[in-house]
């Protein structure tokens, strides 16, 4: 690390606080009474703001960049905005010692002698809290949730938002050890939040908000003045009375100095996400510093070692991907690393590690020595053995002891150093040096030896894997190959930063620069690709590549360099290219190319590669390639490769030397040889030769495939007739080509040869032969849902909806049957058709009665059952009243209507169902009570009607009959009063209980037809009759007297007479007064009527010739 002064600048007062601007382009400076507002770029003053009456001593900028705030000795606080302009001022009662904002809001904490104060700019006040000894410092959490204040007598006090104290920490040196700054490390990636507190006892110390220390204090030897961390709290900055500001690590290890001053640091600051840090001092120096951490690594083959967060090491393998890290806990100064070594220096000491084991994918490593003594060097190397100190122009070689065993001095400055391997104790060192020079020193070899000289500094080298020539990388970033036993310069290339031999290559080597990747094989031109970053090695199609600080293994085909020697007819180099890495097609390429060559050995080397090792086949392909066909059929006969000469013959449509190479083989191969016929007849498009070519093949399947997809039906027919029925697939295929060409009778019979139901039932669904399919489902019932319910759909899409829900019934789908009701019955409503209405809830009530036979919801079914049977009555009753209302006449008498419409009021409840309208049933009962004579209930009716809401149309013919029925007598007619066949007392025409007697809570029973009350009483079973037993009575024929002759002869003595008996009553075989039918009465005379006029029950629409219940 090392840091650059960017630009400085004097004041004339002293430096107390700083703040940049979050976007890092503006400096606020505290400078006596003033704010001094600089540009970061180039650090010019850009405006001085006056405000404060005395010296300003904290600012402070707000997270957002739109406020900032400064404090002073003038015990006030003015707010300033990102414009510099004061918008807001505020005071305490002693000086300003620090201000600053909370990250997340915009609540700003303000520190003074004796108080702190907490201010928002929704707050009208400054909320002020007392303070038990004079605040130096304040710093907010990430979450902005606690603020920590550091005091003068050596307390550290946590308080959350409203300015509570939840945490206390006492240093020990009490107030000896005033605390001068602290800061929260600003890093998301921490668990724990983590403060920095740096106090006059000369101690740096960490400790997490519960007040928990973590580590130890570490001993500063300087007082502390401020105290910051790096934007993403990886380092902290420290400076003080040792006039320079220190880099400290996270954990608080020093790493080393920013910049040196000549006076006091009282304030340092880092730009936001930079590494740029300014510095404020005693003697108004402002310093501006960009600090330059130097990558230190070390590569060694596939290990790649490099430096993090500056004290640890982190060891990767560039092919696994494995990492491991290892803690130093001091600066890590050097890296180098060589097959099982590695070595780190540090301040003090240099730490040698080895691997555990000798498993080339070990990533496990141990200390194997310590050398402790401080060194001083530019570049460091490890050998299995020996340490190499290069310090400018000295090389120095000690054992891991830490004895000084050898040392070289060179005529320049060491550029480059590399360890190019050799026996443990013997390797071999490659160096450059500044003047151009490149040497090869061996560990043990006080003497070194000059391979070349050269005009340009060295920037770069490496060596080839047989040592036979050297790449240099120069300072004007030109690559240049030498032969070194010549000193020959074979080539050069431009545009190079960093040079590598393929380690499994003599004549490969890459480069990079200019932002591209550079391979080079021979002395062939340049094959390129982008890449950004240095080349570090090379080693087979791999290219390690350090990109910042990152290194990657890149994979790179060596399709390129082995296509350039293919070229030139070098296929042996060729072949040593494409071993490298090359694609299938790029190795059967070199096949080709050395076959064409005459390079049989290439040829040879390449199917081997592959494991192949018949000489015979290997001729057979020559001479297939040369168009030797029949002699290379022989050779593929003789090596046992039949096959191949087969395919060699089919692929060039020698049909009929095929058939006579096979002569009278195996009938496999006959069969294989049609087929391949029949393939290439389809695929010069002759369809019908392949499809007669594929069936005497067997291979029906195909010629299925084509006779379908041409249409021809005559064909799948021979073919389907002509197929086992156990040859399901092909068959299935048939079907199915049927059905795609509309032909479902000769899918139907393939189905059925095949055994195949459930698709045939799936056939006759689709193509909607329902009666084929009922006819099926009749024989096999297992299939009944896969009919019936397909069906109720189809009818439910065709607005067949009544045959739709019926058939959801048939096929057990009681849900989707009651669905479909339901929504009948609601657009029934909906569209004023409440005689349909009533009849979808008397079917829905029959439903419930089905369902109801299952015990486990028998309770709730019936419940719904007369739900339903009572909205039924209903509705059944309503239609007459409503087209009484809407239609200009009406078949109903009035007396039906009357009855009607006094059955709707006893039976509705305050919420009447959807559609009914009570206006219209009191005005039909108003007009039909005043034309029958009942004029007490009209007046009532027409009392009512003045309490609801009336349409306009019925408005004045209410209006007027409310007037005209008090003309009338305030009584009822006699003979519309009811009576009560079990008790014969006479009913109120309205009846407060309902449909039911006043005197003996008797139900009446109503013809479905007129209203009238029927002569029935409804009895109950005695005790130990059972619902079974009171069937079967009721079942039975009523007993009939014989009455052959009603006269009766009497003789006397005298006379003989004839007296007729009329003692017996005839008995009738039928009630002449009811039918009952649908859980509903009727008069008999009624009902036959309304028969013979709808064709079937009034009521549950059963027609007359329905045998049904």
């Amino acid at each position: 690390m090392r840091a650059v002064l960017t630009w400085r600048d004097k004041a004339e007062h002293c430096i107390y606080d700083l703040a940049f601007k979050p976007d890092g382009t503006q400096l606020i400076l505290a400078a006596g009474n003033r704010l001094l507002v600089y540009d970061t770029s180039d650090g010019t003053l850009l405006q001085p703001l006056k405000g404060h009456k005395d010296t300003v001593y904290c600012v402070a900028y707000a997270k957002d960049g739109k406020r900032f705030a400064s404090g002073s000795a003038d015990k006030s606080v003015i707010i300033w905005t990102s414009k510099l302009e004061g918008i807001l001022k505020y005071t305490h009662n002693d000086s300003i010692q620090c201000v600053s904002y909370n990250p997340l809001t915009h609540q700003l904490a303000s520190c003074s002698s004796s108080d702190f104060g907490l201010w928002s700019p929704e707050q009208k006040s400054v909320s002020k809290h007392k303070s038990s000894s004079k605040i130096t410092c304040c710093s907010w959490t990430n979450d902005g949730q606690y603020l920590a204040l550091g005091m003068f007598n050596g307390i550290i006090s946590i308080r959350n938002k409203n300015g509570e104290e939840k945490v206390k920490i006492e240093r020990p040196g009490g107030s000896l050890s005033p605390i001068w700054s602290i800061c929260w490390n600003p890093s998301r990636e921490e668990h724990n939040d983590i403060l920095a507190v740096a106090d006059w006892g000369q101690k740096l110390s960490f400790y997490q908000l519960s007040g928990k220390q973590i580590g130890k204090d570490r001993s500063l030897n300087f007082d502390p003045c401020c105290l910051s961390y790096f934007t993403k709290g990886e380092y902290i900055l420290l400076g003080g009375s040792d006039k320079q500001v220190s880099l400290f690590t996270k954990d608080g290890v020093r790493l080393g100095t920013v910049g040196e001053q000549n006076s006091w640091v009282w304030t340092c600051k880092v730009k936001p996400d930079s590494n740029y840090v300014v510095v404020g001092c005693q003697d108004g120096t402002i310093s501006f510093y960009q600090l330059i951490f130097s990558t230190v690594h070390g590569l060694y083959k596939d290990r790649y070692a490099y430096r993090d967060s500056m004290t640890d090491v982190i060891v990767q393998h560039l092919i696994t991907e494995q990492k491991v890290r290892i803690k130093c806990k001091e600066l890590v100064k050097k890296i180098a690393i060589y097959k099982n070594r590695l070595a780190i220096q540090l301040p003090e000491k240099i730490l040698i590690y080895e691997l555990y084991s000798d498993d080339s994918s070990d990533m496990h490593y141990r200390v194997k020595e310590r050398i402790v003594k401080k060194f001083e060097c530019n570049l460091l190397v490890v050998c299995a053995d020996h340490i190499i100190l290069c310090q400018e122009k000295r090389l120095q070689c000690l054992s891991f002891s830490g004895v000084k065993e050898r040392e070289w001095q060179m005529e320049s400055l060491i550029r480059y150093i590399k360890v190019i391997g050799g026996p443990p104790g013997r390797e071999g060192l490659l160096v450059g040096l500044k003047n151009g020079q490149i040497l090869k020193i061996f560990v043990d070899n006080l003497f070194a030896i000059v391979l070349l000289k050269q005009a340009t500094a060295v920037r770069c080298l490496d060596m080839s894997a047989s040592r036979k020539k050297l790449a240099v990388v120069d300072e004007n970033d030109m690559c240049l190959v030498y032969d070194i036993h010549t000193k020959e310069l074979l080539f050069q290339e431009p545009n190079a930063n960093s040079v590598a031999w393929n380690t499994q290559c003599e004549d490969m080597l890459c480069f990079s620069g200019g932002g591209y990747l550079n391979i080079k094989a021979s002395t062939f031109p340049v094959h390129q690709q982008k890449l950004q970053g240095f080349v570090v090695g090379y080693h087979g199609s791999k290219i390690f590549c350090l990109h910042v600080f990152s290194m990657s293994a890149v994979e790179v085909p060596q399709s390129a360099p082995m296509y350039q020697y293919l070229d030139r007819k070098m296929f042996k180099e060729a072949y040593q290219i494409a071993c490298l890495g090359v694609t299938d097609t790029d190795w059967r390429e070199l096949a080709m190319e050395a076959l064409e060559g005459l390079e049989f050995e290439t040829a040879k080397k390449e199917r081997k590669k592959r494991g192949e090792t018949n000489n015979d086949l290997f001729l057979a392909d020559v001479f297939s390639y040369q168009g030797k066909f029949h002699e290379a059929a022989k050779l593929y006969k003789r090596s046992g490769h039949e096959n191949l000469a087969l395919e060699m013959y089919t692929d060039l449509r020698m049909f009929e030397y095929a058939k006579d190479f096979l002569e009278s083989g195996d009938p496999k191969e006959t069969k294989m040889l049609i087929t391949k016929q029949a393939d290439w007849a389809r695929n010069i498009n002759e369809p019908k030769a392949a499809v007669e070519m594929y069936i005497s093949a067997g291979e029906h399947v195909k010629a299925i495939e084509i006779s379908g997809d041409h249409g021809w039906v005559d064909t799948l027919i021979d073919i389907a007739r002509k197929l086992d029925k156990a040859e399901r697939e092909p068959l299935l295929m048939c079907a199915y080509y049927f059905k795609k060409l509309d032909n479902p009778g000769y899918a139907a019979e393939t189905y059925l040869k095949i055994g195949d139901l459930k698709s045939l039932v799936q056939l006759h669904v689709e193509t909607q032969r329902w009666d084929e399919a009922f006819a099926l489902g009749e024989k096999h019932p297992e299939f009944k849902d896969d009919i019936y319910v397909p069906y109720a759909q189809w009818l439910a899409e065709n607005d067949r909806f009544e045959e739709s829900q019926k058939a959801f019934h048939k096929a057990g789908r009681q849900q989707e049957a009651v669905k479909v009701l339901e929504q009948l019955t609601h657009n029934a409503v909906v569209e004023n058709r409440f005689n349909d209405a009533a009849y979808y809830y008397w079917m829905l009530s029959m439903q419930c009665l089905d369902i109801a036979q299952d015990p486990a919801q028998k309770d709730v079914m019936l419940n719904k059952f007369h739900h339903f049977q009572h909205l039924a009555e209903l509705y059944h009753g309503y239609h007459a009243i409503h087209q009484y209302t809407e239609e200009p006449f009406s078949s109903h008498l009035p007396e039906t209507l009357f009855n009607i419409s006094r059955f709707l009021l006893h039976s509705l409840t305050k919420d009447p169902p959807l559609g009914i309208s009570k206006v219209k049933t009191l005005f039909t009962l108003a007009k039909q009570s005043k034309a029958l004579g009942a004029y007490k209930l009209a007046r009532h009716a027409y009392d009512k009607l003045q309490g609801l809401h009336i349409p306009a149309r019925f408005q004045k013919s209410i209006e007027l009959g409310s007037l005209t029925i008090r003309s009338k007598p305030f009584h009822d007619s006699e003979e519309l009063v009811p009576l009560c066949y079990r008790c014969s007392t006479n009913n109120p025409l309205l009846n407060n209980l309902g449909n039911v007697c006043i005197n003996c809570r008797q139900p009446f029973v109503f013809s479905a037809s007129s209203y009238e009350v029927l002569h029935l009483v409804e009895f109950y079973l005695e005790e130990g009759i059972t619902d079974e037993e009171a069937v079967s009575l009721i079942d039975l024929e009523a007993p009939r007297h014989k009455h052959e002759n009603k006269w009766q002869e009497i003789t006397s003595s005298n006379s003989q007479t004839l007296r007729l008996d009329e003692t017996t009553d005839s008995m009738r075989d039928d009630d002449p007064f009811t039918a009952k039918l649908s859980f509903e009465m009727f008069h008999s005379e009624d009902y036959e009527l309304l028969v013979l006029q709808h064709t079937c029950c009034p009521y549950c629409r059963r027609r007359i010739d329905d045998p049904g219940p």
